[in-house]
């Protein structure tokens, strides 16, 4: 059992339980599958397909729109399995919303790579989960393994409409001697297009550095992959071979066409190779995955490594590179190889990805880790998730464990935001938001909630606290990089590019975060392109 969490005052977390905990019961719970949208570095995430938003009942045109449209589909059906006692945590399927964790941070990291070349991003590159990911949030976190769970939110003056926090944090990282041992196996992009500047030289640079600063009962293997792939070098444990390393490293150079593919299932086969027990193994890829020959399609890849995945726990992490980037085939690999992506576009990014933060995030607190948040239909009239469409779970599969999560390790934190719109007078419960996991050594199930009440709904979202209005600027500012589709509508509350600006820009200097003021200089960029012109604010 684990200590009891204690979220936010805006929230209430009611515990850790087990998989068979007293207190729950089992209900025959009618389930429709509802399209729903859902860790850090080197933890992968499940995947699917869908956006989450309800009505709380079969929407009309009459409703306000929300992007992406209302859920619906699916055949109803009845699901045995074992609900908690909490009160609105089983409400009708219409209710729910369900997804794999996810901190992937690649989309926003690309954004800004284009914005600053002076070009706008494609909206389909732009997922707002990863803009709100990629900042820190002040989540309480819990002692041991799992998650603390926090729920909050503010008004947003449109309407009856709030942003709902569900915020996810597990423990704090531990000390680098204190970690377990890392295998890892970097899968390195040598094909013509990492000849531009800030790709290939950038990687031999990173990971000279972090050959230095890894320890040394550490291991490494490199395989390379262009028109083919190669091993270059074997599992070989740091200790006095970093030399060894550095060579191999300093031979990199770019030759001809991009067979992904190979380079992947080639990386794999030399991490099962080298397989270390009682050590975390990871393939780590590098490229601009722009693969041109070979297999090209993610799932018929990730299926020739699926035996590696499931049988050894090996996870994919992919550093994507370069002005021009296969972001949908990298984020496609991630999502479906339990693993995470990130974007790096400058030598202090790869340094922090590979010298600072890979090191530190090498061991596991959570495996297969889902979330899903019960509205209360007496106080909720809509919701939407802000994100997440590729991170669908569908509801009555929450508790089924042989369903893919993701996988996070400790230091992390996950942000999922809501668009909410509260019923007339509405008061008392709101929401509850369950955490599910499986403890990484002994894959036993646990659980933790936090619950939300109406009451405790901020009066507005730009007078409350600095890191809640920096999770609102991020989602404004993706949602605002989407207006070119057709297919959505703005968030409620928005506000146009410039006043989002400075919005940001006052919250750097209040809280000092460069990270802060970068968004504050993204958001400057794509107001001086006439992004999002006339669709910014509703």
């Amino acid at each position: 059992m684990g200590k009891k969490h204690t979220s936010t005052a805006h929230g209430t977390g009611t515990g850790t339980r087990g998989a068979r905990t007293a207190g729950r019961r089992r209900l025959a719970v009618p389930l429709l599958a509802l399209a729903a949208a859902g860790a850090v570095l080197l933890t992968g995430c499940g995947a699917g397909d869908g956006s989450h938003s309800s009505d709380g009942r079969k929407s009309s045109r009459h409703d306000i729109p929300l992007p992406g449209g209302p859920t619906g589909g699916g055949a109803e059906r009845d699901q045995e399995g074992e609900q908690p006692d909490t009160p609105g945590a089983t409400p009708s399927a219409d209710y729910l919303s369900t997804f794999a964790l996810d901190v992937d941070t690649a989309s926003y990291g690309y954004a800004r790579r284009t914005l600053a070349s002076g070009h706008a991003p494609d909206p389909s590159t732009v997922r707002p989960e990863e803009f709100v990911n990629s900042f820190r949030q002040d989540y309480p976190r819990p002692e041991g393994n799992g998650f603390s769970v926090t729920v909050d939110g503010a008004r947003t003056g449109d309407d009856r409409w709030s942003l709902v926090r569900v915020g996810l944090a597990t423990r704090a990282a531990e000390t680098e001697s204190s970690r377990p041992p890392a295998a890892l196996t970097f899968v390195i992009d040598i094909s013509g297009s990492m000849a531009e500047p800030g790709r290939l030289d950038l990687a031999r640079a990173s990971l000279d550095v972090m050959t230095d600063r890894l320890r040394d009962d550490d291991s490494v293997a490199l395989v390379t992959f262009s028109g083919e792939a190669q091993t270059v070098l074997p599992m070989t444990r740091l200790g006095d071979h970093r030399d060894r390393v550095h060579h191999a490293i300093d031979r990199l150079e770019p030759t001809d066409s991009t067979n992904l593919g190979a380079g992947v299932r080639t990386g794999y086969a030399t991490a099962v190779e080298g397989l270390r027990e009682g050590a975390t193994n990871r393939v780590v890829l590098v490229s601009d995955a722009l693969a041109n020959t070979g297999d090209t399609d993610a799932d018929s890849i990730l299926e020739q490594i699926s035996a590696a995945r499931r049988e050894h726990g090996i996870t994919l992490f992919g550093v994507g590179v370069g002005s021009e980037y296969g972001d949908a085939l990298m984020e496609r690999l991630a999502d479906k190889g339990d693993g995470h992506t990130t974007y790096v576009s400058g030598r202090d990014e790869a340094y922090s990805v590979f010298c600072d933060r890979l090191p530190q995030n090498i061991d596991l607190t959570a495996r297969d880790a889902k979330a899903q948040v019960a509205f209360d239909p007496e106080t909720v009239e809509q919701f939407r998730l802000i994100g997440y469409d590729n991170r669908a779970v569908a509801d009555e599969d929450f508790r089924d464990d042989r369903v893919d999560g993701g996988e996070v390790g400790p230091g992390h934190t996950v942000t999922a935001l809501y668009a909410v719109r509260t019923r007339p007078g509405a008061s008392g419960h709101l929401a509850t938001a369950t955490v599910r996991w499986l403890d990484p050594a002994t894959r036993a199930a646990h659980e933790n909630s936090g619950r939300l009440e109406a009451g405790s709904l901020r009066a507005d979202v730009w007078s409350s606290p600095p890191a809640f209005q920096v999770t609102a600027v991020a989602a404004y500012f993706a949602d605002a990089l989407r207006s070119g589709d057709a297919r959505r509508s703005p968030l409620p509350g928005g506000r146009p590019l410039g006043q989002l600006a400075s919005r940001a820009s006052d919250l750097a200097r209040a809280t000092e975060d460069k990270d802060v003021a970068a968004l504050a200089t993204a958001i400057g960029q794509a107001d001086d392109l006439n992004v999002c012109a006339q669709d910014c604010a509703r």
